[in-house]
């Protein structure tokens, strides 16, 4: 049964990793909750399976011209070393710390993507000014 879990822990992860949505989000939760994993080695594995998902997402973006160059550096370095110092933090941290900051981390995402959403959806909505047209309909 345990070995059910770890499968199914990865599927999940690796299809909405797959999808953009950020499979860690999911499966270093699961990996916890039902693989008794601690969370230092449930964030590790999280970044191990990280890389081939990043990889092929570079490929796919540079084929579709998606990078930009010259942003590149201006993103990625500050990124690489915000990354390696949070890294060290974490190693040092206690796990209960680690993982009830991480909670924390889950539940700010949230309310950030719930107001997003609102948001996205308040401009979508027509004014009273404006009218909706409609297909015309032929019945025959």
């Amino acid at each position: 049964m345990y070995e059910f879990w770890l499968l199914l822990s990865g599927a999940v992860g690796g299809i909405i990793g797959g999808m953009g949505m950020g499979g860690g989000t999911l499966l270093i939760p699961l990996l916890t909750a039902f693989c008794n994993f601690d969370q230092h080695t449930a964030q590790a594995v999280n970044l191990i399976a990280f890389i081939p998902m990043s990889v092929v997402s570079v490929i796919i973006h540079a084929k579709n011209k998606l990078i930009r160059p010259k942003y590149l550096l201006t993103v990625a370095l500050p990124a690489v070393c915000v990354s390696v110092l949070a890294s060290f933090l974490a190693i040092n941290l206690n796990g209960k710390i680690l993982s009830r900051c991480f909670g924390w981390f889950l539940v700010a995402l949230g309310i950030f993507q719930l107001f997003s959403a609102a948001r996205k959806s308040e401009s979508k909505k027509p004014s009273k000014t404006e009218f909706i047209l409609l297909p015309e309909h032929n019945d025959k």
